[in-house]
């Protein structure tokens, strides 16, 4: 609108210059020339900005027709009742014109005059649309399933009513059922790829397809009442009557039994009997064909850097040594008598550290919400309008989940995000960990940011809605490290497990790393997560298998950190007394989830002005 208002105001003022008499003195020629100049250039960056944002909007529609499962994930519920198949050939050739038709109109813009979010909004949708072209070369479709993430799982979370499809009208629940089809299109479709993958000899490993077997195998049910996809049946709304409720209650057993169970059965045989025999020893990316050009991508997609996986693993170990130290001055501390690895031994084994029961778990994250909340103004001055809930992982992924997870909500906040809790093998779950694993995956972490980019409606969609993946576990890490100032890891115990939450993702960057760019096998990435935490065992196994299922993603975590850690401590040695923690916070989260080298310029700028 300021620009709107500026290019009115310049237009005034040269029509009413062009009203005045004619053959004015020379030296009065001057100003009029000048606002003429000053009007065509405010033109001309109002036009490009227009432009900019149709070419961003128009983007963003046509990608939510191809993502229908991502226009329900940010809220919008035009097309709940598909599901593409995203790894259909169609598809793929679809995605690619798209990418390729707006990098071409994106070049075509003259961005000389843009400036302030203009700029920012420029620089990261054409970066964005370079890197996804450059990943057209790479067959991530003939690999289709994994453990840690698939549509088959994806699509359970969905028809369970207790995820983010909605369940509230007779229309929702008729959505639902229109998306079974692109589902079972999905699976056939993934049989034939992994078909293609295997004359090719890209194939997954044979451990984590061996994780995939029971997730499918739990879907598979004879009573279609006892199905997880019947819940939507079982909780529907009251205001739903008479031979509607008839009807679509006769409607989802028929297509559980019919379709789902079918489809997941399918898929589920396929691998057992047929692609399982195939699937490989190893576990690293590069041991595919072109595999170490497709990781080096991977970690420059994910990163948003220029660093090598190389220099990722050095930068690793660096931290795993310092973390150590750091480790070793708690166990002095807390008077333990015996080595690093004594310690860590004792913290996994002695009762006092974990609940017996989950729901002793979930009130423990529940009970911080109150103390995290009144501390957060402190240190921030933007907070979300979301709220969050806390709720237990689903039992039919338990065994594969992270221990922790967060949905986001929906835009508008009338659905709440849901942070997950994995509360299998408690064991594994100790009570010293909790307030790190709060920080990252509710406030300040994930939900926080989330939230508040979603809310940012000034922004265009793909910045609300998409971010880099460096910033966003970078962010949730950084929340982590502010627990101290927050009033949280008074206990040395927690403290600890701050530390501990730190050294797993410094431990990601020397195993994923390791196992896909250094031909490390998954024992040696086991052993070295073993020898340098106090970490679980169901989490060591879940964890390098997650690392193996998605590599690069877990380097996200910790670059993005040492990034937004390295920029803070820029703004307080350069500002010094001038220092305001609020106002850096606003300044990293005010503009969405930016690609690292992006946001360092950015704070850079805003460093500069304060300086002013």
């Amino acid at each position: 609108m300021r620009r709107v208002i500026l290019l009115m105001l310049a237009l005034a003022m040269t029509s009413a210059c062009s009203k005045k008499e004619p053959a004015p003195p020379a030296q009065v020629a001057e100003p009029a020339a000048s606002v003429a100049a000053e009007s065509q250039e405010q033109s001309a960056q109002f036009d490009a900005s227009a432009r900019l944002n149709e070419i961003v909007e128009e983007y963003f529609e046509e990608m939510l027709v191809l993502n229908p499962v991502y226009a329900t994930y940010i809220g919008d519920n035009r097309y709940n009742d598909r599901l593409s198949n995203t790894i259909g050939p169609e598809y793929r050739a679809a995605s690619r014109a798209l990418e390729e038709k707006y990098l071409a109109q994106i070049n075509a813009l003259d961005a000389s005059s843009l400036e302030a979010q203009d700029l920012l909004t420029y620089e990261v949708f054409k970066s964005e649309r370079e890197q996804a072209i450059e990943g057209f070369q790479y067959p991530s479709y003939l690999l289709p399933v994994n453990q840690f993430f698939s549509v088959p799982n994806l699509f359970a979370q969905l028809g369970s009513g207790a995820s983010v499809q909605p369940f509230a009208t007779v229309e929702d629940y008729d959505d639902f059922l229109g998306r079974i089809d692109g589902f079972v299109a999905w699976i056939d479709q993934a049989i034939v790829n992994m078909d293609e993958g295997r004359a090719k000899g890209i194939v997954q490993p044979r451990v984590l397809m061996e994780r995939v077997l029971p997730q499918l195998a739990s879907q598979v049910v004879e009573d279609p009442e006892q199905s997880l996809f019947y819940g939507p049946i079982t909780r529907m709304p009251e205001a739903i009557t008479g031979e509607e409720r008839d009807r679509l209650s006769a409607a989802y057993s028929t297509a559980i039994t019919t379709q789902i169970v079918p489809a997941y059965q399918k898929l589920h045989d396929y691998i057992r009997d047929t692609y399982l025999p195939d699937t490989r020893d190893s576990v690293g990316l590069s041991e595919l064909p072109n595999g170490r050009s497709w990781y080096d991508y991977l970690v420059g997609e994910t990163t948003t850097t220029a660093l090598s996986a190389e220099e990722i693993h050095e930068i690793g170990l660096a931290e795993v040594a310092r973390i150590r130290a750091e480790m070793e001055r708690v166990k002095d501390e807390v008077g333990f008598e015996g080595s690093l690895n004594e310690f860590f031994d004792h913290l996994k084994e002695d009762p006092q550290f974990f609940y017996s029961e989950p729901e002793q778990l979930l009130e423990a994250y529940r009970s911080l919400k109150g103390r995290v909340d009144a501390a957060v103004p402190e240190m921030f001055s933007l907070l979300p309008k979301a709220d969050f809930e806390i709720r237990p992982v689903e039992e039919y992924r338990q065994q594969s989940a992270a221990a922790a997870s967060y949905m986001p909500s929906s835009p508008d906040g009338s659905r709440p995000g849901v942070f997950y809790v994995n509360t299998y093998d408690l064991k594994s779950r100790p009570r010293y960990n909790i307030e790190a694993i709060y920080l990252h995956e509710a406030a300040p972490g994930h939900h926080f940011q989330i939230a508040l980019a979603q809310e940012l409606d000034e922004l265009p969609r793909f910045r609300r809605f998409g971010g880099s993946t460096a910033y966003v576990e970078g962010w949730g890490l950084y929340a982590e490290s502010l627990g101290s100032e927050l009033g949280m890891y008074q206990d040395p115990y927690s403290y600890y497990g701050a530390l501990t939450a730190e050294m797993w993702r410094a431990i990601r960057l020397v195993v994923d790393s390791g196992m896909h760019a250094k031909g490390w096998s998954r024992d040696d990435a086991l052993a070295f997560m073993r020898d340098n935490s106090s970490i679980g065992e169901a989490d060591v196994v879940a964890e390098i298998d997650r690392y193996i299922a998605i590599p690069s993603q877990a380097l996200a975590y910790k670059i993005g950190q040492l990034k937004i850690r390295e920029l803070r401590t820029r703004a307080e040695t350069e500002l010094g007394d001038g220092f305001d923690i609020r106002g850096f916070h606003a300044a990293v989260l005010q503009d969405g989830a930016l690609p690292l080298n992006v946001l360092e310029a950015k704070v850079d700028r805003w460093i500069a002005s304060r300086r002013q």
